[in-house]
C-alpha cells in the first residue's frame, strides 16, 4: 500500500504516478485492488474477539497507524528537496510526514514488526533529510522541518533499527548523523557541556526537552555500545542520567532548575500552561515519569519500589489533575493527573511492572482500552497524532508494550482480544493468545512462551521475532504474586 501525498515535481510526474496506480483504468478493478490492497495490509495482524465492536476498534486502529508516514518520492523516485529542487530517491522510497515526537513512543514500534522494508526506507529518508539540512529531522513534513515538539527523536527509529538488525542502511552513517544531531547547539542541547542541564530561566520547556533528550542519549549510547564505539558509549549514558538533575527531593517531582541553580517558584506539581512553563503540553505530575531509559535509577530517586509505587498509584487518584487558566488543550483522557490523550505518558501504566504492582498496570490498561477507545465518531481521547493514539491500544490489547524500543523488550499489559497472530515476516508468524480475555478478565494469572513460564514481565524482541507462542492465562482476581520471583 503506498500513499502519494499532493504531487511536488511536476505535473508529468503526477500523471506518470496516476498511471502505475491505476493502469487500464476500470473503476470495479481499482475499487476491488485498493480493497485487496488494504486487506492485504490488515491482515499482517489477524485477532479473534468475541467481540464485533471491540473487532472494529482494533482494525480502525490498524488503519490509523498506516495513514502516515506518506509516501514522498514519485515512481520515478523523484521529489522535492529542502531548497525547492528536484532530488532523487535511488534504490528506496522517500517517506515524509515524521510526527516524531508523537510515534517514536509506539508507533515505529509496531513497524519493526509488521513493516520492516519500510522502516529501511524511511530511516533512509531521515538520512536524505540529514544529507540535506545537515541534521536528521525533528517533525519533517513534505521535505521541510518544521521544528514542532521537542527532542531529537529520529535518533530512536533508527537506533531501533540498528539494534533490531533491521534494513541494509549504513550503520556508521547512521551513527554520524545521530552523533551530530545530538552535539548540534540546538533548543538548550549545548548547555549540557557546559552546566549538565538546560537552565528554566534561559530555555522555555527545559524539564520536557531535557527528559525527552536524555531518551535519545541513551539510544545514541546503545548504538555507539554495538558499534564498539566505547568512548561515545560512555559520554552519551553519562548524558542519559541528566534526568537526575531536575529531581527534587523535597517535592519529589522533576522541576525547572535556573542558571544559579535555585528551582522555579512557585511550584504546583497540577499547574500547565501552554506556552513559557518548564513542561511541554503537561505539567510535572506527567513528566515525572519520562525516563524509560532508567526506570530502575527512577525509582531509586523517589526512594525504592513502594515509595515509587504508591507516588505511581496516587498519580491516578489526583483529584484536579491539571490547573491554570492556560492550561494545554492537548492534555486529555484523564484519570487524575494521567493524561491518555497525550504522548508523554504513554508508557506509565506499565511502569508498575518495575515496582511489584503488574495488577496495576492490567486495571488501569483494560480501562484505558475500554474508555478510551470506542466506535463512535469522537473514537479516540486526544489527538490521532500520525497514528501513536491507534498504535498504543494495537499493542496494549494484545497484551504488550514498548516502554523503551531500543531496549528491545515489551511490558506485559492487560491482553483484551483473545488471539493475535502477527506476521513478522512472509509466511512467519507470532502468536499471542489469551482465550480467557474479557472486560473482566484483565488479569494475568501465568503466562507462558512456547509452553515454558515465564517469572518476568516482559518479552523479549528476538523472541517475537522467532516465531512461536504467547499465552496468557486470565482471571477476574489479580495474581499478587505474579512477576515477584
Amino acid at each position: 500500500m503506498r500513499h502519494h501525498l499532493k504531487p511536488t515535481v511536476s505535473i508529468e510526474n503526477a500523471l506518470a504516478n496516476l498511471d502505475s496506480s491505476l493502469p487500464g483504468w476500470d473503476f470495479e478493478a481499482t475499487a476491488q485492488a485498493a480493497s485487496d490492497a488494504w486487506e492485504k495490509e490488515l491482515s499482517k495482524i489477524k485477532i479473534q474477539s468475541n467481540d464485533s465492536v471491540q473487532k472494529t476498534i482494533f482494525y480502525t486502529s490498524l488503519y490509523h497507524t498506516m495513514v502516515a508516514p506518506a509516501l514522498f518520492s514519485d515512481t520515478n523516485g523523484e521529489f522535492k528537496g529542502t531548497k525547492g529542487d528536484v532530488q532523487n530517491a535511488s534504490g528506496y522510497n522517500r517517506y515524509t510526514v515524521f510526527s516524531l515526537w508523537d510515534t517514536y513512543r509506539a508507533l515505529h514500534p509496531l513497524f519493526t514488526l509488521t513493516q520492516q522494508p519500510r522502516v529501511n526506507d524511511m530511516v533512509k529518508s531521515m538520512f536524505d533529510h540529514y544529507r540535506q539540512t545537515g541534521l536528521l529531522p525533528v517533525w519533517e513534513l513534505e521535505g521541510n522541518e518544521t521544528f514542532c515538539m521537542v527532542g531529537n527523536h529520529s535518533i530512536p527509529v533508527i537506533a531501533e533499527a540498528i539494534l533490531k538488525d533491521i534494513g541494509d542502511f549504513d550503520h556508521e552513517l547512521a551513527f554520524e548523523a545521530m552523533k551530530v544531531t545530538s552535539m548540534h547547539d540546538r533548543d538548550g542541547m549545548g548547555l549540557y557541556d557546559k552546566l549538565g542541564y538546560m537552565p528554566a530561566d534561559k530555555i522555555q520547556q527545559s524539564v520536557a526537552k531535557s527528559l525527552e533528550v536524555a531518551i535519545d542519549d541513551w539510544c545514541v549510547a546503545a548504538v555507539a555500545q554495538k558499534l564498539g564505539k566505547t568512548e561515545d558509549a560512555a559520554y552519551f549514558f553519562k548524558r542519559a542520567e541528566s534526568f537526575k538533575q531536575y529531581f527534587d527531593k523535597e517535592t519529589g517531582f522533576m522541576r525547572g532548575k535556573l542558571s544559579n541553580g535555585a528551582w522555579t517558584s512557585p511550584f504546583d506539581p497540577a499547574f500547565s500552561k501552554h506556552e513559557g512553563s518548564d513542561y511541554t503540553e503537561g505539567n510535572a505530575w506527567q513528566y515525572l515519569w519520562l525516563v524509560p531509559q532508567n526506570v530502575e535509577g527512577l525509582i531509586e530517586l523517589l526512594g525504592g519500589k513502594e515509595p515509587f509505587a504508591e507516588k505511581l498509584d496516587h498519580l491516578f487518584k489526583v483529584e484536579e489533575g491539571v490547573k491554570g487558566e492556560e492550561a494545554s488543550s492537548d492534555i486529555s483522557g484523564l484519570i487524575g493527573a494521567y493524561a491518555h490523550g497525550n504522548e508523554p505518558g504513554h508508557h506509565t501504566t506499565f511502569l508498575f511492572n518495575y515496582a511489584g504492582r503488574p495488577y496495576r498496570t492490567q486495571e488501569l490498561n483494560r480501562q484505558i482500552q475500554t474508555e478510551m477507545y470506542t466506535a463512535t465518531p469522537e473514537g479516540i481521547c486526544g489527538n490521532e497524532d500520525c497514528g501513536q493514539m491507534s498504535a498504543w491500544y494495537i499493542f496494549s490489547t494484545m497484551g504488550f508494550y514498548p516502554v523503551n524500543p531500543a531496549e528491545l523488550k515489551y511490558q506485559f499489559g492487560s491482553p483484551l482480544v483473545q488471539e493475535a497472530k502477527i506476521e513478522i515476516a512472509q509466511g512467519k508468524f507470532f502468536t499471542m493468545k489469551a482465550p480467557l480475555a474479557s472486560v473482566a478478565n484483565k488479569y494475568i494469572q501465568e503466562v507462558k512462551l512456547n509452553g515454558q513460564k515465564l517469572d518476568r514481565s516482559f518479552i523479549t524482541h528476538q523472541e517475537i521475532m522467532d516465531g512461536g507462542t504467547l499465552e496468557f492465562t486470565m482471571g477476574a482476581e489479580p495474581n499478587k504474586k505474579l512477576f515477584l520471583q
